[in-house]
């Protein structure tokens, strides 16, 4: 993984040497191993290198095509590039590095723009053509490399992450008060190409541009998730066929020339993730304590004992994270200045600090289970979309038999579910009428205006927008993969990991793994009270067994109420006081300190809510008023 910016000039005057090359070591922390800069009129590339693959030289960027044609600059790693190399070799093409960013530039001189489909990876890259005068960039599958673009009259920039193409703004003029209204009133984060900065956008996953030197612009999206599924066979035995795939994915991953660790919690997806990587060293003659496993864990949420027996089986080396909530709350301005847009919760902190605690222990790849609980439908809230679509096919012994399951194996805790599904079928009916949508907008703006904490300002910029219901569990994941929770997560775990040159890999995130769940029927997710039905039995006999049964999901999380009412009280108070959310002009203060006292003598629960009115205050204040001071 690694770091870029481009800038395409269309009129005036390019970037100067010294200002391009301030903006392209803003990425210094995505590649802490090398620089380089081309800059030939129209054209300026920047990038900072993390040598994963080939550390030698013959691999930097920006790399130039073997007759000069063509440069590259790639952010991200192509799994199965052994395989494209010996392909392209016996098409007539010649490697001077071991690296995948090569194999990538020669895959598109072959294929064009052809190539990407017979991409397995993650990726992020721009490739001017000199002949031509025309720069190509794409992003991979599901988003999970990052990439910007930034036009105006002058030039086309695209970049790594945000700040690069900020760079030299110091006014908050640009910031989308809508985008912070939409995040406090509505929980809507990266739920769409729009940014917190009006004139920046996300490059959409899955697709691809062009722009020439007089700035005219093609688009397309090259893969669609729906489509990808349904050209499949489905299989005779989808549980073997999972098997085999998940096992590939982990052992396309593991290639590196550098050290490589797992994050570890005591669930189900980094356990499986884990196990395989043990298997596959062991399968490989190396020793299972090489392999590092990164952990954290509260009180609260104790998974002690399936970690333990996770490390018992594979005999790898645990690595604990107990930061101090204070410790954590200290980091918070530098975090949301590598993150640019605000989190959804502390968990990023954790993150962060299990990132940098993985550096200092000399490990530059990690593999964690990001995206199964998105793909395998691991979140309890999706029986809600299971039942009702049962009950909209009218499939209702069906329905009562998987209630019923639900009901034996967690309790009361099936009756707010069903309710749920029951309110969501009946609220579908009345969508169609004529004046729901009114009804409903004025329901979720009465909601606001009755926000204490909030100043009038932002309470008028925000325009709910009703999203439409799913029609299937399938379609519901659909929308988690696509702008709903995966892409926070995924720009979450990028910037932590970048942050301190490391870079993530996620097994669950393979195009052939994904493709098959969502060929799959709704039962292969979710099947008698269980979540991830197809996992739980792909995993039967390969990981520990207290683990591929747990009913509870845990994660990294953190007990914010706890927190918020001790160890973070004060500094909550101080900020209250302070000049970073007094001068952004959204918040009522007495209403806030006055919750925040509640609080504390246990009256509410609101650590969550106190969390995101300090970051939203912090992030105001370091990333758009002081970008390019950190």
């Amino acid at each position: 993984m690694c770091g870029f910016i481009v800038v395409l000039t269309l009129r005036g005057a390019g970037p100067t040497p010294e200002h391009f090359a301030r903006r392209t070591d803003l990425l210094s922390h995505r590649g802490p191993d090398g620089r380089g800069t081309i800059i030939e009129a129209p054209i300026a590339l920047g990038f900072r290198r993390l040598a994963i693959f080939d550390l030698t030289t013959a691999a930097d960027q920006p790399m130039n095509s073997s007759d000069g044609r063509h440069v590259i600059v790639f952010n991200g790693a192509i799994y199965n590039y052994l395989e494209l190399r010996a392909e392209l070799v016996a098409l007539g093409h010649c490697f001077r590095s071991t690296s995948d960013t090569e194999v990538l530039l020669n895959a598109y001189r072959q294929w064009g723009t052809e190539c990407l489909p017979r991409l397995n990876g993650m990726w992020a890259f721009a490739i001017w053509d000199r002949q031509e005068q025309k720069l190509f960039a794409a992003r991979d599958r599901f988003g999970v490399k990052p990439m910007y673009v930034m036009r105006d009259e002058h030039s086309v920039s695209i970049a790594s992450e945000i700040k690069a193409l900020r760079f030299g703004k110091h006014s908050t003029n640009d910031c989308a008060v809508e985008k912070v209204a939409d995040f406090i009133l509505g929980d809507a984060l990266d739920v769409s190409d729009e940014t917190f900065f009006r004139e920046i956008h996300r490059v959409p996953a899955g697709s691809a541009f062009s722009v020439d030197r007089f700035g005219k612009t093609a688009s397309h999206a090259y893969w669609s998730l729906a489509h990808a599924a349904a050209a499949i066979d489905l299989p005779t035995d989808p549980t073997a066929s999972f098997s085999q795939i998940f096992d590939d994915a982990v052992k396309l991953r593991l290639r590196s020339d550098v050290k490589v660790g797992v994050f570890l919690s005591g669930g189900l997806d980094s356990t499986s993730i884990m196990c395989a990587m043990a298997r596959r060293r062991a399968d490989m003659g190396q020793t299972a304590s090489t392999l590092l496993a990164f952990s954290f864990g509260a009180p609260e949420y104790d998974e002690t004992a399936q970690i333990a027996a996770t490390i018992t089986q594979t005999g790898a080396e645990l690595v604990q994270y107990a930061p101090k909530p204070r410790d954590l709350w200290d980091r918070l301005a530098r975090h949301l200045w590598h993150q640019d847009e605000p989190v959804h919760s502390m968990t990023s902190l954790v993150i962060d600090g299990l990132a940098q605690l993985a550096r200092q222990r000399g490990v530059t790849v990690l593999l964690n289970g990001q995206g199964a609980d998105e793909v395998l439908a691991g979140y309890g809230s999706y029986f809600v979309d299971y039942w009702s679509e049962l009950m909209r096919t009218g499939e209702l012994t069906r329905l009562w038999r998987e209630v019923g399951a639900h009901r034996h194996v967690h309790g009361r805790d099936s009756l707010p579910l069903f309710m749920a599904a029951l309110n969501d079928t009946g609220m579908r009916l009345a969508g169609k009428l004529p004046f729901y949508s009114t009804l409903w907008a004025g329901a979720k703006r009465r909601r606001a205006a009755a926000n204490s904490w909030l100043q009038e300002e932002l309470r008028a910029s925000w325009q709910p927008r009703r999203k439409a219901a799913p029609k299937s569990l399938n379609e519901a994941l659909r929308f988690s993969v696509e702008r709903a929770n995966l892409p926070l997560y995924e720009r979450i775990e990028d910037r932590n990991a970048m942050a301190h040159g490391i870079e993530t890999r996620l097994p669950f995130l393979d195009y052939r793994l994904v493709q098959l769940a969502f060929r799959l029927g709704a039962e292969w997710k979710l099947r008698g009270g269980e979540t991830k039905h197809i996992l739980r039995e792909a995993m039967r006999g390969r990981i520990p067994e207290s683990v591929r049964v747990a009913r509870r999901k845990i994660g990294f999380s953190i007990p914010a109420d706890r927190w918020f009412r001790e160890e973070l009280y004060e500094p909550m108070n101080d900020l209250l006081s302070s000049r970073a959310l007094r001068e952004t002009g959204w918040w009522c203060v007495p209403e806030i300190r006055r919750d925040l006292e509640r609080h504390r003598k246990g009256e509410l629960q609101i650590g969550s809510q106190l969390f995101d009115v300090a970051q939203v205050a912090i992030w105001q204040d370091s990333t758009c008023r002081n970008l390019g001071s950190n």
